[in-house]
């Protein structure tokens, strides 16, 4: 359940919401520059991540305002084993994989399927984002064949490129808006008890193309 701040911004009666959202691949995929470009609008290409690096960006929609917690985790498989420790509590995830080694994407299902064992359908927005588009000429894994298993699996899908900031700003906001469309849709349902879950899966499917 997402944590909800009161809003102290004056003439405005809307809620504020705490997301954690974790980035999640292989090494060298791109997550941390991915989240450096979300948060600081610039191009840093860096050491691989020790353990897990830590970002906030907020969003402010008409609806709500919307402070994502931005978790960075390491590729490396030696980190694999802890990595659920970073992930637990999540509210949404992005599987990233380098669109010029096909590897990355293997390595990302993978990622999905532990992902799958660990939340409910309902309790988590997934994004496949194949990341490096401004290395197209090197290109191993076609824009299709990654929309097409995202639709497969009910994910958010999209294409970017932290180098060159093409939709590195639109996939976080795909993901704040569909966690605030839960929000709403949790809250316009009649509860019975704070453990029903409502299955959101095809509200899900709606994918986004490069």
């Amino acid at each position: 359940m997402a944590q909800t701040l009161p809003d102290s911004s004056p003439g405005r009666n809307h809620p504020t919401y705490v997301y954690k959202v974790v980035l999640l691949g292989s090494t060298s995929v791109g997550k941390s520059s991915l989240a450096y470009r979300y948060v600081k609008n610039d191009f840093k290409e860096s050491l691989p991540t020790v353990g897990c690096s830590f970002f906030t960006q907020i969003i402010h929609l008409e609806a709500a305002t919307i402070k994502l917690e931005i978790w960075d985790t390491a590729g490396q498989e030696k980190y694999h084993s802890v990595c659920h420790l970073y992930y637990r509590g999540a509210h949404a995830a992005l599987l990233v994989y380098d669109l010029t080694n096909k590897e990355t994407l293997n390595r990302a299902k993978l990622w999905l399927r532990d992902l799958e064992k660990e939340f409910l359908p309902d309790e988590i927005v997934i994004a496949l984002v194949g990341n490096k588009t401004d290395l197209d000429a090197e290109r191993e894994v076609m824009a299709e064949e990654g929309e097409d298993f995202a639709r497969s699996r009910g994910l958010l899908f999209m294409e970017t490129s932290a180098k060159s900031n093409h939709q590195v700003n639109d996939i976080f906001m795909a993901i704040a808006q569909q966690l605030l469309q839960r929000e709403q849709e949790k809250a316009s349902v009649p509860s019975a008890g704070s453990g029903q879950h409502v299955d959101l899966r095809a509200s899900r499917a709606r994918t986004g193309c490069c």
